[in-house]
């Protein structure tokens, strides 16, 4: 057998030498897509009217003054600077980054109560036509009740829980309602997972007199997996999003959603300083979703197609 030939079988398939290319072309047009943004920023503030792009009697894009749209460069400076002109005050990157770690652990806990009782429908509903004709509905109209209005009357209800020793606290509030949009994507991917073995697979279990636990672990969670992925990294985005509303809604301290609002309010004064808070969330919700990558990489053997759910 000739050198060639051992160098050709040593070699690893091409689809494995294209990843790492793939992985650094997507880092590279995310790069671009965000200097793109940047730019059309300036253009928009360098072209547009004073009074803003106007259609009839309604401004569809702001005016492009530094107090509505500050200067990319004057966001970038502005995080580099202490919060306030007090002596000893911390720069606005760390005042957004601590606030963003305590939004991210409320999301975290949301996401996982979230993702069990996501898997805990989808199972049911798998099990049960019956189930999935009573519940599937009532899972997609969840979604249509108001955010901003359900959180409050979450923190009331939760106020009065007391169990012995056991008090409600305000963040559990904020991560109930974060699991609340966490739940449904998950549910629905899940389901869609758990129902896509082919039947001569499921024939085959069947013939062989394997139970339903069994052929669930062996057969359908493994299946599953393709559309479990995607599910699980827009549930934690979803998650933050209802950790940064829910904190907003119920006046949670040190939260990002907090900060927000509390920036907010100084802009007229400092605008540069109200978008600290908004890049802050922006990039949490990214390294929440992205987070879930690391369990794609622990199932890898399974993911073969990814499919949206």
């Amino acid at each position: 057998m000739t050198a060639s030939v051992l160098a050709d079988r040593a070699a690893p398939p091409p689809s494995l030498r294209r990843r790492p290319r793939r992985r650094s072309h997507a880092w590279l047009w995310g790069i671009v897509g965000l200097v793109s943004v940047a730019v059309l920023w300036e253009v928009y503030k360098l072209i547009a009217p004073a009074d803003g792009v106007v259609v009839g009697d309604l401004r569809v894009l702001p005016r492009p003054t530094d107090l509505a749209m500050p200067h990319v460069w004057d966001m970038a400076t502005r995080l580099l600077e202490p919060v306030t002109s007090a002596p000893g005050a911390r720069p606005l990157w760390v005042e957004v980054l601590l606030a963003a770690l305590v939004t991210l652990g409320i999301a975290a806990a949301g996401w996982v109560v979230g993702v069990v009782v996501g898997i805990g429908l989808a199972m049911l509903m798998q099990r049960w036509r019956l189930a999935e004709w009573g519940l599937l509905p009532w899972i997609v109209l969840s979604q249509t009740v108001p955010l901003i209005a359900f959180a409050p009357i979450v923190k009331s209800w939760g106020s009065r829980i007391q169990v012995g020793a056991f008090e409600w606290q305000d963040w559990m509030s904020v991560a109930l309602i974060a699991s609340y949009l966490a739940f449904f994507p998950v549910a629905i991917g899940a389901l869609r997972g758990l129902q896509a073995p082919d039947r001569l697979h499921l024939e085959l279990m069947h013939t062989y007199a394997v139970g339903h636990w069994s052929t669930l672990r062996h057969l359908r969670f493994p299946a599953a997996v393709p559309y479990l992925i995607p599910a699980l990294r827009l549930g934690a985005a979803n998650a933050v999003v209802g950790a940064v509303v829910a904190e907003v809604s119920t006046g949670l301290q040190g939260g990002i959603g907090r900060i927000l609002i509390q920036y907010a309010g100084q802009a007229s004064g400092d605008p540069a300083k109200a978008w600290g808070p908004i890049f802050g969330a922006i990039v949490l919700g990214l390294v929440a979703a992205g987070s879930v990558a690391i369990l794609g990489l622990i199932l890898k053997d399974y993911r073969r197609v990814e499919v949206s759910a």
